[in-house]
């Protein structure tokens, strides 16, 4: 009978062995034969395949481990972290990963040695020993800006950046948590603090939010473009929260929504609302708290007794930052307003400011100040200025030079023709105004009569129904017109400035593709504007404050476009021209001048800007020897303020006395430019331009930088000579003076 060759029974069959051989021990050739039956001896010999291992006795004792052993591999299991299965996988692992806390030392949320990083703060070196006796929670760590922000910042937003993030933090001023960025118009503010918001919101040394809520507050008009920015440069990572309208208790109900949201990931973390809102529902925001707080055209707070001031320092944030191309309108009292705002005490009180240092400083820069007074208000200048540069942050929009076409300003001073002339002379006439003022009367006809004077000198069209009235001043005065005159049609050739435009407008139409902004501060003045386009044909658009602020927003947007046909931007210098970007137009005509010259230079940057790709051209129009000069006087010895305490500029000219400001009711019919003759320019022998000025210095003016003064020899438009060789044929004279900024 054959027997089994199985593994198993061969062990059993072995003798003396246990069935242990090793395989290498079973050789096929040496496997006996079977014998015969009869044989003397029937032996088997038993092999183990090399393919089987044996198997194992079964017993029913219990195998145990060493305790040691087996404690010691369970403390391996756990002591292995998590990991997660992508290989080279180096993000975060969320804050609250699988309910575990974070073990290992924090890390910054952006790399900090990547090419273009932006660090923001730096945590100092530990030495060996305090890398070992340091808290691994409480290690500092970098901050650096989000790359997808970072990438696009020009060096003087990453310098920016910077700075409002040294400020909020304290870092620059221990104590203090305000700023006032102060960068001129077109430089990208916008940009900086929606960086500074995302850096705040995401990060800190501390390896958590700076902030967890961030409001803007703005004009209405730049609600809906602050909201569009955010979205532009940081997509879909967050969403902020506009209000624009809606019912007292719809917006109520926002807010409280708002204020009310806590934690590390709040659903809306900025809110974007206007001035005239904020005012109205301050007492809903002002229950909670905010991480930070940024107010745009901050030079709305220029008065610490306005409702709008009181109600935003009343938030409970430390963190403010002001937003203001213009931070000195008037006088240095509303500059520190908003000092005071942004950083309460560095500047001491309203008295002690106005007693230290307004009033040494406004006396030393008058023309007729003494020695002694210039010595003393150059010293308490340069005391404010070490003061508030700490916490105030200035670049002129000549860095665009870098990135823009170049622009040029040039003021144009009109004669008045014979109409507007007499005109002018009656009311001097009649009213008397210049009379009242001398008295030291400021009544409320002394404001009526400039008001009708800057319109007479706009177009006698504006004043013609006073003279039907025979209103104050204006009586006898409908004689003066032309036998027949309508007010219902416009007649260019009765205004200087109007004559100047129709010219300035017809050149640009014939020579070039080139579109025109126009502003004013008078709809009346749009109005005529309109009866001009009309006539002439042009296609034009107007935004006043007529226009909802969603209808604004789409015309500006169909205005820039290339394909777009119209010819003329009609705005309102007072109805939100402020953010408006027009690099549609690369031409501007500010056709009146207004008190305040921050008003007129944000109207005059809505063309200089991010995406302009033609030469700009400002023109300034001034009615020559009226109350426009005097008010354009007015304008340079503001600015030359504004550039002595914030742009730092120790030599500039001292043209004329504040006395000389009073003048305001004076017509001088024989100069070519009352302002010119008062800036003393020394460049001009003869009404001509000299280059270099016959004693060889330089001429320094502070009337908008002006670099030199030019006659028809001197101009660099041609669009301007052209309207000066028109307006020469029709006995009309105007002189200029331009400036160039930016690449030839």
């Amino acid at each position: 009978m054959r027997r089994s060759l199985a593994p198993s029974q061969l062990a059993k069959r072995k003798p003396g062995g246990d069935g242990s051989e090793d395989d290498e021990d079973w050789h096929p050739e040496a496997t006996p034969k079977k014998q015969k039956p009869g044989s003397e001896s029937q032996s088997w010999e038993c092999y183990m395949s090399p393919f089987r291992k044996p198997l194992a006795q079964l017993t029913n004792r219990p195998h145990c481990l060493d305790s040691s052993k087996h404690e010691a591999f369970i403390r391996s299991i756990l002591s292995k972290p998590f990991k997660v299965p992508i290989p080279n996988y180096q993000g975060s692992l969320g804050l609250r990963a699988l309910g575990i806390k974070r073990t290992g030392v924090r890390t910054a949320l952006h790399d900090p040695f990547e090419e273009g990083a932006l660090v923001l703060y730096e945590p100092p070196p530990l030495g060996a020993h305090d890398q070992l006796k340091i808290d691994k929670d409480k290690v500092p760590v970098h901050v650096v800006v989000d790359p997808v922000l970072s990438r696009v910042l020009r060096p003087h937003q990453r310098e920016g950046v910077k700075f409002l993030w040294e400020c909020v933090t304290s870092r620059r001023i221990p104590g203090s948590h305000g700023c006032i960025m102060a960068d001129e118009m077109g430089l990208g503010k916008t940009l900086q603090c929606i960086t500074l918001m995302w850096t705040l919101l995401r990060q800190s040394p501390d390896g958590k939010p700076e902030i967890d809520k961030a409001m803007v507050v703005s004009p209405s008009s730049l609600v809906k473009n602050w909201y569009n920015e955010v979205g532009k440069w940081l997509g879909g990572r967050i969403q902020p929260l506009a209000i624009d309208g809606g019912s007292k208790d719809e917006i109520d109900r926002k807010l409280a929504g708002f204020m009310n949201q806590r934690g590390l990931r709040v659903p809306s973390p900025i809110l974007i609302i206007s001035y005239e809102t904020f005012r109205l529902h301050a007492e809903v925001l002002q229950k909670g708290s905010v991480g930070l707080v940024i107010c745009d055209e901050g030079h709305r707070l220029k008065n610490s007794e306005n409702q709008t001031y009181q109600a935003l320092d009343g938030l409970n944030t430390p963190r403010r930052v002001l937003i203001s191309g213009t931070p000195i309108q008037n006088d240095l009292l509303e500059y520190f307003s908003l000092v005071h705002f942004v950083n309460s005490g560095i500047l001491g009180t309203a008295q002690e400011f106005k007693k230290h240092f307004e009033i040494p400083i406004l006396k030393g820069r008058d023309a007729d100040a003494s020695e002694v007074e210039r010595h003393k208000g150059e010293e308490r200048l340069k005391e404010l200025i070490s003061i508030v540069n700490r916490c105030l942050i200035r670049r002129t929009s000549d860095i665009l030079s870098k990135y823009l076409p170049a622009k040029i300003e040039q003021v144009v001073c009109c004669r008045l023709t014979p109409l507007q002339t007499e005109l002018y002379k009656h009311f001097l006439k009649q009213a008397k105004p210049a009379e009242e003022l001398k008295e030291g009367k400021i009544s409320v006809s002394s404001l009526s009569s400039i008001t009708s004077l800057k319109k007479l000198c706009n177009h006698p069209a504006l004043i013609y129904e006073k003279c039907v009235e025979e209103e104050e001043g204006f009586a006898g005065a409908l004689e003066l017109f032309p036998a027949g005159y309508s007010p219902k049609s416009l007649e260019p050739q009765l205004s200087g400035k109007m004559l100047v435009l129709d010219y300035i407008l017809a050149v640009t139409r014939s020579t070039s593709s080139d579109k025109v902004v126009l502003v004013s501060n008078y709809t009346q003045t749009l109005d005529l504007f309109e009866k001009l386009c009309r006539t002439r044909r042009y296609l034009y658009v107007r935004l006043d404050g007529t226009m909802s602020i969603k209808k604004r927003a789409k015309i500006v947007e169909r205005f820039n476009s290339l394909s777009s046909p119209e010819f003329v931007f009609m705005l309102s210098s007072k109805a939100g021209g402020c953010g408006l970007n027009l690099i549609g137009a690369n031409r501007l005509i500010m056709f009146d001048p207004d008190w305040n010259p921050a008003n007129d230079e944000q109207a005059m940057a809505r063309v200089w800007r991010d995406g302009q790709k033609k030469i700009c051209y400002i023109y300034r129009l001034l009615s020559t020897g009226t109350i426009e000069e005097k008010i354009f006087q007015r304008q340079t010895h503001k600015k030359a303020l504004s550039s002595c305490v914030v742009d730092e500029e120790q030599d500039v000219e001292r043209h004329f006395s504040l006395g000389e400001l009073k003048e305001l009711f004076i017509l001088n019919e024989t100069t070519a430019s009352d302002t010119h003759d008062k800036i003393k320019c020394r460049r001009c022998v003869n009404g001509h331009q000299v280059k270099p000025p016959p004693d060889g210095s330089d001429c320094t003016s502070d009337l908008s930088q002006w670099n030199h003064c030019a006659d028809k020899r001197g101009l660099q438009d041609s669009v301007l000579k052209a309207t000066w060789d028109a307006a020469v044929t029709f006995t009309f004279h105007h002189h200029s003076h331009e400036e160039q900024r930016g690449i030839p």
